[in-house]
């Protein structure tokens, strides 16, 4: 999980945008139509670059979706915000989007925020054809996580640090489904007991299992899921192939 903030800012993007989709049904739509625009104008700039209409049509495009996928990511965080996960061994976490975009959304109207975007990528014509890249659009956003309460941030934090914001996160984004939909997500989670230690794997046992729905947790060692062995079905994969065991001893061994 931890990997997230050691890859580049594309891994970052698409967790937030998986998260985004499920609560913006046609979040999804509007990320196709933006890099399908983005992957066009790109085309056309290589070439040809003096097809000022298509480009125009192009980055009007470009604009129009990368607002609306922008609006999507902000509505994300206002969700969050309004349904806050935190107690005494996971600290309530902001999602933090860091992009221009999202900035003048803020201050600005929706139409007048596609305008400067317009704008703007009219201007970096030459650099972009000389980059062969769009530079402007809701492909460039970076994200990050921070504790709300002492305001430090992932790139200040220890490995079990980040892990416990990104847990705090990923509960929260449950819990804010259950609110809106109806019912909680099935939640899958790789290691996510590694670098916590033994009091908050049993707090974040107890959280999962209020939220009352299908959870898929990992691990290459068995002692760590010791909280759940009374109510948790074990699986083992031995030679290629998923083995149920019946008990927890069975998973130590």
């Amino acid at each position: 999980m931890e990997r997230l903030f050691l890859e580049g800012g594309s891994a970052r993007r698409r967790f937030l945008d998986r998260l985004t989709t499920a609560l913006v049904p046609d979040h999804t739509q509007q990320l196709v139509a933006h890099e399908r625009s983005v992957m066009n104008r790109n085309r056309v700039l290589m070439e040809q670059p003096g097809e000022a209409a298509w480009l125009d049509s192009l980055e009007r495009s470009i604009s129009r979706h990368a607002v609306a996928v922008t609006a999507g990511r902000l509505n994300l965080i206002e969700t969050l915000q309004a349904t806050p996960f935190g107690n005494e061994a996971f600290p309530r976490t902001s999602l933090d989007i860091h992009c221009p975009i999202s900035t003048a959304l803020k201050e600005k109207p929706a139409l007048e925020v596609e305008d400067w975007l317009c704008c703007l990528l009219r201007q970096s014509r030459h650099q972009d054809k000389i980059r062969k890249s769009t530079s402007v659009g809701a492909h460039k956003a970076d994200m990050s996580l921070r504790d709300t309460t002492s305001g430090r941030r992932t790139s200040h934090s220890s490995s079990g640090q980040k892990k416990i914001m990104l847990l705090s996160i990923i509960l929260s984004h449950a819990h804010a489904i259950d609110r809106i939909w109806g019912y909680p997500p099935v939640i899958l989670l790789d290691e996510p007991l590694i670098h916590l230690d033994e009091r908050r794997r049993t707090v974040l046992m107890e959280s999962l299992s209020v939220l009352k729905t299908t959870t898929l947790l990992t691990g290459t060692e068995a002692d760590p899921f010791f909280p759940v062995r009374k109510f948790a079905e074990f699986f083992q994969v031995r030679d290629g192939e998923l083995h149920s065991a019946r008990t927890f001893p069975n998973m130590v061994r």
